[in-house]
């Protein structure tokens, strides 16, 4: 069975602070780590008043520091709010940490609005340079015999695999032509979710870092005991959608009982095209749910996201879904005996 791995934005409930949700992301990652989840991602997102991860590296080392064996990486470093050189100098400095379990996923899309892209300091021309920046954070990685006048130390001659992000054809054509592996972010933005695997496959060409495409595809999973219970946990995620939508974004909220009565028809519409990735419900219909998604994309990896208010009830989903993956596994199993 494939790996399944998890995409953590460190959420700050209502009533809650941020220190809490970095501690929570810790215990959650530890916990993943006990369920025999592969990875352990953070994403970068500035100006969200519900998302702790802000500084993507500080956390990554917070995490790896309080792990001992899940890989812990960027899902992703948002590389247009960054010099390439101070990249490779923090990956390099948490590969040496914490060698052989750190990751570097990287995306094109600032991860804010363009009033705080401006504050981050970067000129605006980030977004259209970003398949050189991949490739020049490449090079701050090759050995120290490579020439360069300019290295990252930490970070010269370090094995830190690459990926790309993205949502749409371009991350998955640049993925493609550099070799490296692609994480599609469908459990926000599934539009083009089959066409771009499509894409970064039939155009992979080999690297040194990669001979054959590989495709993480991130998908949201509430589980809990009861389909009921899991689409009520699965309000406070379609809330904070709403709001953001409403230029209004806001700490995660608690669960409601009857979303439809909080919100135009229309609006809950085009939240659920925007959260379509989702498998919600009990074990059962989780695993349905997933092996339909994983027949569907022919993932190589799943990496799930479980944006939950009660922290807890958030540890359950994990537990549920790892579950899942197991009797996925078992399935698949039984029908390839002899």
């Amino acid at each position: 069975m494939i790996p399944f791995s998890v995409l953590d934005l460190s959420p700050i409930v209502a009533g809650n602070t941020a220190s809490q949700a970095l501690h929570n992301t810790l215990d959650l990652a530890r916990h993943a780590e006990q369920l025999g989840y592969n990875r352990y991602w953070l994403a970068e997102h500035h100006n969200m008043p519900g998302i702790a991860s802000a500084a993507t590296s500080v956390v990554i080392g917070y995490v790896a520091g309080g792990t001992r064996t899940i890989r812990v990486g960027s899902g992703g470093i948002m590389l247009p709010n960054h010099s390439p050189l101070v990249i490779a100098e923090q990956f390099g400095t948490l590969e040496s940490l914490y060698p052989g379990r750190i990751d570097l996923g990287l995306g094109r899309a600032p991860g804010s609005d363009q009033a705080t892209a401006r504050a981050l300091r970067r000129d605006a021309t980030g977004p259209d340079t970003f398949p050189q920046d991949v490739i020049e954070l490449q090079r701050y990685f090759q050995p120290d015999d490579s020439g360069q006048f300019v290295q990252a130390i930490p970070g010269t001659g370090l094995d830190i695999p690459i990926w790309i992000l993205g949502s749409s054809l371009f991350g998955a054509q640049l993925a493609a032509l550099l070799g490296l592996p692609y994480a599609f972010a469908s459990h926000f933005a599934p539009a083009q979710l089959m066409r771009a695997l499509q894409v970064y496959r039939s155009q992979f060409k080999p690297s040194a870092q990669l001979q054959e495409p590989y495709a993480m595809v991130a998908v949201n999973v509430i589980a809990a005991d009861t389909d009921q219970e899991a689409e009520r946990l699965f309000t406070s995620v379609q809330q904070q959608f709403l709001h953001i939508r409403r230029g209004k974004a806001r700490q995660m909220q608690p669960p409601v009982d009857d979303i439809q009565a909080l919100w135009p028809d229309y609006e809950l519409a085009g939240i659920e095209s925007v959260l379509s990735c989702s498998a919600v419900g009990s074990a059962d219909t989780v695993q349905r749910g997933l092996a339909s998604f994983l027949d569907q994309t022919q993932a190589d990896e799943l990496i799930i996201t479980a944006p939950i208010f009660d922290h807890e009830a958030r540890k359950h989903s994990l537990t549920l879904t790892a579950q899942v993956r197991q009797a996925l596994a078992d399935t698949s199993l039984q029908g390839v005996a002899p």
